[in-house]
């Protein structure tokens, strides 16, 4: 998910093209504007914590470009392009370390496991994703190789 802080730089285009030209795939991409009910769902295993209320605050406060995307190694690959949580730590290189300075203002969320994948595209995009292939996956894979 690109972040509302990402939409208001007016980079959002940009950093969705560094997922797309690293060969992931979108599955669905949508700009919303979310509520606090949509945040409080998001943001539920930080509730609780000190900085929970700033989570919701700073993600209702302009629109959203949420999305998927898929290709090998989707998780692994989208965590590291994106980089750490905290962009003073983020490599040069990441969306991050390239285009963040502070900690809520980091630009992007992105799932930490299959499990959490999952559950936040349900959350995220309840009629579900669309299917297709691209001729150049199998460029892009070990087990599609070219004929």
């Amino acid at each position: 998910m690109l972040k509302p802080d990402a939409i208001q730089r007016g980079i959002a285009f940009e950093l969705l093209s560094r997922f797309e030209k690293r060969g992931l795939r979108f599955a669905a991409l949508r700009l919303l504007k979310v509520d606090r009910a949509m945040a409080e769902k998001h943001y539920a295993v930080h509730k609780g914590k000190f900085f929970y209320d700033d989570l919701v605050k700073v993600i209702t406060a302009s629109p959203v470009v949420a999305s998927v995307l898929e290709g090998p190694n989707a998780i692994a690959v989208v965590r590291s392009m994106v980089g750490s949580t905290r962009p003073h730590e983020a490599t040069e290189g990441s969306i991050r370390g390239d285009y963040a300075l502070v900690g809520l203002r980091n630009l992007v969320h992105a799932s930490d496991a299959p499990e959490t994948a999952a559950s936040e595209i349900a959350l995220w995009f309840p009629e579900g994703v669309v299917s297709y292939a691209r001729d150049i996956d199998r460029w892009m894979s070990e087990d599609k190789a070219p004929s």
